[in-house]
């Protein structure tokens, strides 16, 4: 393999990719490469991935699709979070008694 042929393919790809992150699709390869796998990487990595085979950039929409994805299993993720985050204070008969009988101040 000559490297100056594949540096010059490896530039030329990165240059290609208009976003910082580009969304890859795995192909398969030898060495065990499912193919399909859809990854949000940044742009260099997204050019050696295409530069050597093991991956392709995805189509506007595939890209489009995965991370509408993406931000629904984050909000999904931060929905969860936040139920386990529900807190309580148990109370004494004597406290809430307290509490009870304290004067609220008037708010403005």
């Amino acid at each position: 393999m000559d490297l100056k042929v594949f540096y010059r393919r490896l530039r030329e790809i990165e240059a290609s990719i208009p976003e910082a992150h580009a969304v890859v699709v795995s192909k398969e390869t030898p060495d065990g490469g499912r193919e399909g796998v859809r990854t949000e990487v940044p742009r260099a990595v997204a050019a050696r991935m295409a530069a050597e085979g093991k991956a392709r950039l995805a189509t506007a929409e595939e890209a489009a699709e995965f991370r509408g994805q993406v931000a629904e299993a984050k909000r999904a993720a931060e929905q969860l979070a936040m139920a386990g985050r529900v807190q309580f204070t148990v109370l004494s008969e004597a406290e809430l008694r307290a509490l009870k009988s304290t004067p609220r101040s008037p708010k403005s």
